[in-house]
């Protein structure tokens, strides 16, 4: 129906692989088997786009794009509580897609310090939950907690809301 909003992917496909605890992340565009990203791996100042991958196997979860993850490097000090709080090194992971159409997100603004959105201009503030600070998006960026292991970014938990955004 027009004028109705549907989320662009309400849940995940069955036999679709989610992001479990414990995954490593691997940079999206890495080729062979998958390597482990580490803090240092995560050039400051950028984003880099990945996908998690199960350590004890080496597969990589990308049959969704709904797992795709938007990870960058910013200072501790510049990280409000709770986003320090799920952060590893000061890495920060958030669903790499856009929660107002589900366009992929990689776009950082240095000079307004926000992700934004090519496909609508929606804006996000990584430094602060995620938030919406300017668009149409509807709600903030899913997160994905972080915690460091062997020095290797590992994820502590899952998104805090189903990644995706809405259609009209």
């Amino acid at each position: 129906m027009a004028g109705l909003a549907a989320p662009l992917a309400p849940a995940f496909a069955a036999g679709v692989d989610r992001i479990e605890a414990g995954d490593r992340l691997a940079d999206e565009d890495g080729e062979g088997a998958p390597v482990a990203l580490t803090p240092a791996d995560i050039p400051a100042g950028k984003t880099l786009l990945a996908f998690p991958f199960d350590p004890a196997s080496g597969q990589r979860r990308d049959g969704t794009r709904l797992n795709k993850v938007l990870l960058m490097r910013l200072p501790e000090g510049e990280l409000d509580a709770d986003t320090r709080g799920r952060s590893a090194g000061g890495v920060v992971a958030y669903s790499a897609i856009c929660t107002h159409q589900g366009c992929d997100l990689k776009t950082w603004s240095a000079k307004e310090q926000l992700v934004v959105c090519f496909c609508h201009s929606s804006k996000f503030d990584i430094k602060d939950s995620g938030a919406v600070a300017g668009g149409p998006a509807p709600r903030s960026l899913p997160n994905l907690p972080l915690r460091l292991e062997g020095g290797q970014l590992v994820v502590a938990g899952p998104f805090s809301a189903t990644p995706g955004g809405m259609v009209s």
